[in-house]
């Protein structure tokens, strides 16, 4: 699906997603990645979402969010008890959604200004 939502300031947007590839900015991924307003995460460890533990969510809690997205693909999965807890020891909010979801969740917010940061997964 391609969507475009502007406000005239140079962030970064979810501009396409589908089940092979994401599209942020100008930029074409074919894997997980983690995106903030400012900042693009291309080389993260976990690749699909069953790989992901507590351990990979440093560079995440790095960029300082007040509310984390997680889109687990296709469709919405749990994050695991280790995640979850992760997340409450660090006070960060966060969501688990679909990816699709997650990348029109993640516009809004980062048009509304708002410390956020999204963990996409394709599968």
């Amino acid at each position: 699906m391609r969507f475009t939502l502007e406000n005239g300031t140079h962030v970064n947007t979810v501009r396409a997603y589908s089940a092979e590839a994401l599209r942020i900015g100008e930029q074409q991924l074919h894997a997980s990645c983690i995106v903030s307003a400012e900042q693009l995460i291309t080389d993260w460890a976990p690749r699909r979402f069953e790989d992901l533990e507590a351990v990979h969510l440093e560079p995440l809690f790095a960029l300082e969010p007040e509310v984390v997205l997680i889109g687990t693909g296709p469709r919405q999965r749990f994050a695991p008890a280790s995640v979850r807890a992760a997340f409450g020891a660090r006070a960060i909010g966060f969501e688990v959604m679909d990816l699709g979801a997650a990348c029109r969740t993640f516009n809004v917010l980062v048009h509304e200004d708002r410390r956020v940061a999204a963990a996409l997964f394709l599968a």
